[in-house]
């Protein structure tokens, strides 16, 4: 490279090479004759060390060193950049001011008659113009007339149908309003192809310009028509009343309008006819004109802006984007008029450059925020209609649909934080605040995109597989799946979804972080440091946990039954590896860890026993006693409960004698569970049965004897205190 560069800068101080051509022959020039030598003597330099070296000393010396790296730094400093920005825009507004007085004086001119035009071409072009503006507009206005009403008949009943036919609808209807103008645009050319100031067959310049701008106007219009739909509110994708619809649409049909035919007719033409001045200053005026059109709309919508980001912000019960929301509706205007007038001043500096990059950018911003505002509204729609499942569904699977209103709005909202995130970023990429479609393009963005993304679908096939497993295990469980499940199903399928939902949690988290790069191994160490610590300090646990094993492989106890867990007794109404949780009669729900159980007695396993103890006196015939029970057994036996007794009524006969009764007993095999409901309505019929055939039932007796020591101090019962004192000692 040093050798390419000595030979370059010693060709350049000797004597340039010029090759020439001359004639068919190619002959050599003299100027090429008169450079061999110099360059013989050059091959003579470089093939002599001596020489070479001194030429190199020589250009050295020439040449300092520090030149390149200060050049470098002086082209990439930042105050060399503003300083040439702020150059670059001074120039332009230098030019843009004289291209206004210059276009000043030349309106002065051809007011005074100064400046001489042509007008007889003038009224040539002007005539030609008119005959193609009269073709273009009248069509067009025909046109529309014909596409509204077709328009409406689409339309029409649009909202009570469903989302396919209706996008179906809008889509079609969007496509007649474009036919129309594009065929406005053909007959335009048609009537411009036989006009008769242009040779037949050919458009003239003037033509061509108005076609093209009508082109672009119409279909930048036809873009707000879309989104604010002011004549049809069934099509309309903005939420936006309809006068407020009409207003914004009327306003920016205008400004569009305005600088569309002004910077792609009106000013070309002036250009081309009479002077480049008077065609800036026209763009001057009418870009001053479209700013202050913009600003007057700004103030007059203030409050309603206002009051309608207030009303979005209320609606998301003044979240952190609705508070957000509420200070853009303090200082909206403020920030729309100082974005208006910096656009006209950075058009005024740089009209070539700037205004084009800023229109770019806040075009871009506009569809970036439009795409935002429909999908966050559709996601809206979505959550605010509810979710409901068909009726087949609830009754197999009764807690899935209240188990994904819960699961869909967290999802729902994890998407419009999404969605909010990509419009920044997207609003961002068009003003150049940073390249995220350069960075993503990198190997580096590459690779933390394909993370997040994979670490995002981890979670959500995590949360997709907990639903799936808790909505088969509801499934199982619900007596409508066709077989009602049993005490063990439960027990089993509710540990099972525990222990699954437990172990996806912390799977799907460790996927997840390593997806992103985080180096799990220490979360894996320290998780067995800590499980090692529990081994040692938490005993209490692990015994809970072992105890609750055996408990489960030996099946004593399951959701439902009946038990009695040391002093606790109830209804198991949740089982897991560590403990037991007990509704007693009285509704007190305990909590007892396996560690303290000692015994479990389960009063529902195969078949119970209602055990009928009864005490009768003492001289009652007990073959009576018998018979009554027998009685009172047939009775129960003839109502609803019978289907839950297993066998006959089994009497063990008289079991024991008590102070004051003797005690007949009897058993009756039911159901489990169902021993105290048949219980309960066997007494109820024994009771009836003894008291129609004078059986007693006794009750405890007081006595009182009349002793000595009463008899002397002269406190002797009468006999109506007798019986008195007799009945209150009754118990």
């Amino acid at each position: 490279m040093r050798l390419i560069l000595i030979l370059f800068v010693t060709l350049s101080m000797f004597s340039p090479v010029v090759m020439a051509q001359e004639g068919a022959g190619g002959a050599v020039s003299a100027t090429e004759q008169q450079a061999s030598p110099a360059v013989d003597d050059l091959i003579r330099i470089l093939q002599d060390d001596a020489a070479r070296a001194q030429l190199i000393d020589r250009l050295r010396a020439e040449v300092p060193e520090d030149t390149a790296a200060s050049a470098d730094v002086a082209d990439f400093s930042i105050a060399r950049q503003l300083a040439n920005y702020t150059q670059g825009a001074a120039q332009g507004a230098s030019a843009t001011a004289r291209a206004v007085v210059r276009a000043v004086a030349e309106v002065r001119g051809l007011v005074d008659g100064s400046l001489h035009l042509d007008v007889n071409a003038i009224q040539t072009v002007l005539v030609g113009l008119l005959a193609v503006a009269a073709g273009l507009f009248g069509s067009y206005f025909l046109l529309r007339l014909a596409a509204n009403a077709a328009m409406s008949r689409i339309l029409r009943d649009v909202r009570r149908r469903g989302w396919p036919t209706r996008i179906g609808k809008i889509a079609s209807a969007i496509v007649i309003d474009g036919i129309s103008i594009v065929f406005a645009w053909g007959l335009g050319y048609v009537v411009a192809l036989n006009v008769e100031t242009t040779p037949t067959g050919q458009v003239g310049l003037y033509q061509a310009l108005l076609l093209n701008a009508f082109l672009v106007v119409e279909l930048s219009k036809l873009a707000s028509r879309v989104l604010l739909a002011p004549r049809h509110p069934e099509a309309r994708f903005v939420p936006v009343a309809d006068s407020n619809a009409v207003y914004w649409s009327f306003w920016i049909g205008r400004v569009i309008s305005l600088i569309g035919y002004t910077f792609m007719f009106a000013s070309p033409a002036l250009a081309q006819s009479i002077s480049r001045a008077l065609a800036a200053g026209v763009q001057v005026v009418v870009m001053s004109t479209a700013v202050a059109i913009g600003v007057l709309v700004v103030l007059q919508n203030r409050d309603d802006v206002r009051a309608w980001l207030a009303h979005r912000a209320e609606r998301r019960n003044h979240d952190p984007l609705g508070r957000l929301l509420l200070v853009l509706g303090q200082y909206w205007h403020i920030l729309a008029i100082l974005y208006l007038v910096g656009l006209l001043l950075v058009w005024f500096a740089n009209p070539d450059d700037a205004l084009p990059f800023m229109l770019g950018a806040t075009a871009q911003s506009i569809i970036a925020v439009i795409i935002g505002v429909l999908v966050l509204g559709f996601v809206g729609r979505f959550v605010s209609g509810g979710l409901e499942l068909p009726e087949d569904v609830q009754e197999r699977l009764p807690l899935l649909e209240g188990r994904l209103k819960a699961f869909v709005p967290r999802v729902m909202l994890v998407i419009r934080w999404i969605v909010l995130a990509l419009v920044v970023i997207a609003i961002g990429q068009a003003w150049s605040l940073f390249d995220f479609v350069g960075w993503l393009s990198t190997d580096e963005g590459l690779g933390v995109a394909g993370a997040v993304t994979s670490a995002a679908l981890i979670v959500v096939v995590a949360v997709v597989l907990h639903i799936v497993v808790a909505s088969w295990v509801e499934y199982r469980l619900s007596p409508k799946g066709g077989r009602a499940p049993s005490s063990r199903e439960t027990t089993l399928l509710n540990l099972f979804k525990n222990a699954f939902t437990v172990a996806l949690v912390i799977f799907g988290s460790m996927l997840a972080l390593a997806q992103i790069g985080v180096n799990i191994a220490p979360l894996l160490a320290g998780a067995g440091v800590v499980g090692l610590a529990i081994g040692f300090g938490a005993q209490k646990l692990v015994q809970d946990i072992i105890t609750g094993i055996f408990i489960q492989f030996e099946n004593i106890m399951n959701v439902g039954d009946v038990v009695a867990v040391g002093d606790k007794s109830g209804v198991v109404e949740k089982l897991t590896i560590r403990s037991v949780t007990i509704r007693d009669l009285s509704g007190t729900v305990h909590l007892v860890p396996f560690s303290s159980v000692d015994q479990v007695s389960n009063m529902m396993r195969g078949f119970s026993y209602h055990v009928a103890e009864i005490g009768v006196a003492y001289d009652s015939d007990i073959t009576a006693v018998k018979a009554a029970m027998h009685e009172a057994f047939e009775q129960v036996m003839q109502t609803e409960l019978s289907e839950f007794v297993l066998a006959d009524f089994e009497m063990q006969g008289v079991t024991g004698f008590g102070d004051s009764a003797i005690t007949v007993r009897g058993r009756i095999k039911t159901v489990p569970g169902q021993q105290w409901g048949v219980g309960r309505r066997y007494n109820e019929y024994l009771k009836q049965v003894f008291s129609e055939r004078g059986i007693e039932i006794p009750y405890p007796h007081v006595t009182f004897v009349q002793g000595g020591e009463a008899r002397a101090s002269g406190r002797v019962l009468r006999h109506g205190d007798r019986g008195a004192s007799a009945e209150q000692g009754e118990g």
